[in-house]
């Protein structure tokens, strides 16, 4: 369904569900409605998966980290949650990787801490939490650049990779298809749930305007802004969670990377590398936030703390702040509490407030479908009464028979899979309309014109931002520059048939005049979920 008929329809019917927030759980909790027959509709005040749900780790998780914490019934539940979602569910964008766990000389853990966890994880985790215990030298077979002095032993256990953004895509077009009104670039600026027979939403949308949805239920999964939106609903809520900010570095891969690296650190942290869409990723911060959730950002001492850290397993010349290509910060929505968020549990909470909100927040990537039911059942409904969910596979997962018979190079070929599954002919089928279509953005990356017309048209992009940095990997690579950031919003514009390219291209052209921004990208500083 178009933008336009979306806003025709919010306007002129009232809808059973409203859920604010278009992350990976309010994506899952308005797909789990909407197959149930409820009639739902989705916001989000920025872009689909534009907030914490694109700015993770990009790891479905078994649970390793959990063990020292002793909670074996969440390691248990996140193996299974990681085999439905590698089998099932997204096939093609959840993908096992081995992960190494090294002891080095000196580190905050030896040998036998890592040797002990290794075991413990093995025993517990069953189908799927492989584990073993390697030589120095085959787990520098498996990570070439390792750094192999001090290094005393290594482990290997067995964790997933996932595209974040494309899997939330994935999610929305599944609540989509089940009959979802689904919105991007629409803020919530105001509610009133305060009348038996449902409250009303008021929204802007942008393109779109004013608006107001009547809802029986609201659905609050806006994630960092989740307290945001309940003091709309009652300005005396005490806060529900509080954040911890996490950054990420994507910069160039070296040799061929088969696994991995988790390098456990004194404070409770781990030091991650990733290979991840061609790119190494290195990674996490965890620290208290408290300010403007739309204002986070990498700050240069967070860069350098990544970098420094990721010393302990790799070379000091990989890790050059200028060979920094793209930055992320991200932030996760803890429990309210005290104590140190780096050594706060993930649990998710949900809230129900004395008008009817029904907030969740916090949890993890890996057991969102959880979580989407467990504030499912919050909500007064027959028909959300046994709630199982749905373990199908996902639109746009899977496999496509066209691709191999595309004549395209390699490296396009597994990238066209790798992120539309099952659609990517589709997206080949633009080809008749475009001439260039599978002609590469920039050469140095595997993505074609063709996906930001099918980012567009299919998948609800508005502007370049959505379509460079959630819809392919071109921020990611530090491949886009003013021309492509001026065309990206000529596509929006003309097939989108709206203004809201306009306007990035502006803020692109900006930005790249600074290098150091144009690295870290227009919006990406700020994750974007829910209302604020």
């Amino acid at each position: 369904m178009q933008r336009p008929e979306t806003l025709e329809r919010l306007r002129r019917y009232p809808v059973e569900l409203l859920v604010i927030g278009g992350g990976i759980i309010g994506a899952r909790i308005a797909f789990e409605a909407a197959r149930r027959g409820l009639s739902v509709a989705l916001v989000d005040a920025g872009d689909f998966g534009g907030g914490t749900s694109s700015a993770s780790s990009k790891l479905v998780h078994g649970g390793f980290r959990y063990l020292p914490m002793g909670d074996i019934a969440l390691v248990r539940q996140s193996q299974r949650e990681r085999t439905v979602l590698l089998e099932s569910v997204a096939p093609n964008l959840v993908r096992s990787m081995p992960f190494l766990l090294p002891a080095y000389r000196g580190a905050a853990k030896g040998p036998g801490a890592i040797a002990a966890g290794i075991l413990l994880y093995k025993s517990l985790a069953g189908r799927g939490g492989r584990a073993a215990l390697i030589s120095p030298a085959t787990a520098r077979r498996l990570v070439p650049p390792l750094r192999p002095d001090g290094l005393r032993m290594c482990g290997v256990f067995e964790e997933a990779e996932t595209i974040d953004a494309r899997l939330v895509l994935a999610t929305v077009k599944a609540a989509a298809r089940a009959g979802a009104l689904v919105l991007n670039h629409a803020r919530v600026t105001g509610l009133d749930l305060r009348h038996n027979r449902g409250g009303a939403v008021a929204i802007h949308a942008d393109p779109g305007g004013s608006l107001e949805v009547h809802a029986r239920h609201v659905m609050n999964a806006a994630g960092p802004w989740v307290d945001q939106v309940r003091r709309l609903d009652d300005a005396t809520a005490s806060p529900l969670v509080r954040l911890s900010k996490g950054i990420h570095l994507l910069l160039p891969l070296e040799d061929e990377w088969r696994a991995g690296v988790a390098l456990p650190l004194g404070d409770g942290r781990v030091s991650l590398g990733i290979p991840w869409q061609g790119m190494l990723m290195l990674g996490t911060t965890d620290t208290l936030f408290t300010g403007d959730p739309s204002r986070v950002e990498v700050t240069p001492s967070d860069a350098r703390t990544v970098l420094e850290e990721a010393s302990g397993f790799l070379p000091r010349e990989l890790l050059a702040p200028g060979r920094v290509k793209f930055q992320i910060a991200g932030l996760r929505a803890l429990p309210a509490g005290n104590g140190d968020v780096a050594d706060a549990r993930r649990d998710h909470v949900v809230d129900v407030s004395r008008y009817g909100l029904v907030s969740v927040a916090g949890g993890k990537l890996t057991t969102h479908r959880l979580i989407a039911l467990h504030a499912l059942s919050r909500v007064r409904d027959d028909r959300l009464t046994l709630l199982v969910p749905d373990s199908s596979r996902l639109p746009g997962t899977g496999w496509s028979p066209r691709i191999a018979g595309a004549g395209l190079d390699a490296d396009v070929a597994d990238h066209l899979e790798r992120l539309y599954g099952d659609e990517a002919g589709r997206v080949l089928d633009l080809t008749a309309t475009m001439p260039d279509g599978l002609a590469r953005i920039h050469p140095n990356g595997p993505d074609v014109w063709a996906q930001a017309a099918y980012a567009v048209e299919s998948e609800w992009a508005l502007t370049a931002d959505d379509v460079a940095r959630r819809r392919t990997t071109l921020s990611i690579r530090g491949l886009l520059n003013e021309r492509i950031a001026a065309r990206l919003a000529a596509i929006a514009y003309s097939r989108g048939r709206g203004a809201a390219g306009i306007g990035a291209a502006k803020d692109r052209r900006a930005d790249t005049s600074d290098p150091a921004r144009a690295a870290q990208g227009p919006g990406d500083d700020a994750v974007r979920a829910g209302s604020r």
